[in-house]
């Protein structure tokens, strides 16, 4: 069974930071593409940062670049989100999400994904 597990939301301030884990099982992180998504109260989902597992490139949505970083660990199957000088605006409930088939140039977009983790929230008062 394919499965991911994300870890470590929580309440921060403005300017805090915060790393999320999404942990995978061993088929569903070989060879595959890992990304994260957020969506806010009456918002679409929308992604956030993606890594391709081999080539190891990494893609961030324009309003987290130079403030998040993804990162994978192989010998945990764990894909990190590390998100630093955090704002109100990033308050929502963060996914990560694994395909295989997944083009660069959307990967953002949700249809590609095969699996869904149950979701992490992640509050940042002002």
């Amino acid at each position: 069974q394919v499965q991911l597990v994300e870890s470590g939301g929580g309440s921060v301030q403005a300017g805090g930071s915060l790393r999320l884990s999404c942990a995978a099982s061993r088929y569903t992180y070989s060879g595959s593409v890992i990304s994260w998504f957020r969506q806010a109260p009456g918002k679409e989902r929308e992604g956030v940062a993606c890594i391709y597992r081999v080539s190891g490139s990494t893609y961030y949505a324009d309003s987290v670049k130079g403030r998040f970083t993804i990162s994978q660990d192989n010998a945990k199957n764990t894909v990190y989100l590390q998100m630093n000088s955090l704002k109100p605006e990033d308050t929502a409930m963060y996914y990560c999400a694994a395909g295989f088939y997944v083009p660069s140039g959307s990967w953002s977009s949700r249809n590609d994904y095969t699996s869904w983790g149950q979701g992490t929230q992640v509050t940042v008062s002002s």
